[in-house]
């Protein structure tokens, strides 16, 4: 089978690096808060799936594995409603967050499931939570419009 490959249209770095500074500040911000890279490698993962960036997806799935998070979590988790015994109640919690703030036009967060969040998280915790969600959401579609090239296999 013949695989197509896709030419990346521009690259945004080289034409213009200061343009992911705020994005890059705006990553450091999650990573210094309370969350822990598991759970925000497992945020950035399930948005990357509803978004289809591949790009992403290599990435975080690397950085979930290193992070410690099972191949088997990873495997499920664009099913996770149905195996929810694989994963915590703060990362359904992040789940459910992250499925709706990424589909925000579909109806935005649920009452529902900004109870289930705010029963799990911290007010701290869910700002942490939000700009996680925004971020790998922006990240995606960066990436997707530019078909950025994957990283290079393991």
């Amino acid at each position: 089978m013949a695989t197509m490959q896709i030419e990346q249209r521009l690259d945004i770095h080289a034409v213009d690096a200061a343009a992911y500074k705020p994005m890059l500040a705006l990553e450091e911000y999650v990573h210094s808060g309370s969350l822990g890279e598991a759970l925000v490698s497992l945020i950035k993962i399930r948005a990357s799936q509803i978004n289809g960036c591949a790009y992403c997806l290599a990435m975080h799935g690397a950085e979930a594995r290193k992070a410690g998070v099972a191949q088997h979590r990873l495997d499920v988790l664009g099913a996770w409603h149905e195996a929810p015994g694989l994963y915590s109640t703060r990362e359904c919690a992040a789940l459910a967050f992250t499925e709706e703030v990424t589909k925000i036009g579909e109806g935005g967060v649920s009452d529902a499931t900004w109870t289930r969040v705010s029963a799990a998280f911290s007010p701290q915790e869910i700002v942490q939570l939000l700009m996680a969600i925004c971020a790998i959401n922006a990240w995606n579609r960066m990436a997707i419009s530019v078909h950025l090239r994957l990283p290079a296999a393991p």
